[in-house]
């Protein structure tokens, strides 16, 4: 781990989703946030990762990236994602990284790559979040 969560950053801030898909966060830079995740078990019936799996991950390290630049107290939600998928992963791990295209008062957008193991891109994503600052 490069960074790690910050000291006043919910230390149970994982939900049931990230803890049943297996989603890790590896590396909590604001400016370059990276998530993992298992193939293995969040896959559909033809043996491939799951879209909404990926989704899942994206929407996780998005708006955990969103979350830090809103700071202590702020609020964050997601209100649109776009992902396109390019090729499939089968076996070991994704992982996702996730930077800011913009970072705004009460709008933040995010660019999420998704690579497998080899670093083959399996997915490229943007994820829009509210920002609610902190009351």
């Amino acid at each position: 781990m490069t960074a790690a969560a910050p000291t006043w950053f919910p230390a149970d801030i994982s939900s049931p989703l990230d803890d049943k898909l297996g989603i890790e966060i590896l590396d909590w830079d604001p400016d370059r946030l990276v998530a993992r995740m298992p193939v293995e078990g969040n896959t559909q019936p033809f043996g491939l990762l799951h879209g909404g799996a990926t989704c899942a991950l994206v929407e996780a390290v998005g708006s955990y990236a969103a979350a830090l630049g809103a700071g202590p107290g702020g609020q964050v939600v997601g209100i649109e994602l776009n992902a396109s998928y390019h090729r499939a992963a089968t076996a070991g791990h994704v992982t996702a990284v996730c930077r800011p295209a913009r970072r705004g008062r009460t709008l933040a957008t995010f660019l999420i790559e998704v690579t497998d193991d080899s670093g083959q891109l399996t997915c490229s994503a943007r994820l829009s979040c509210m920002v609610r600052p902190p009351r």
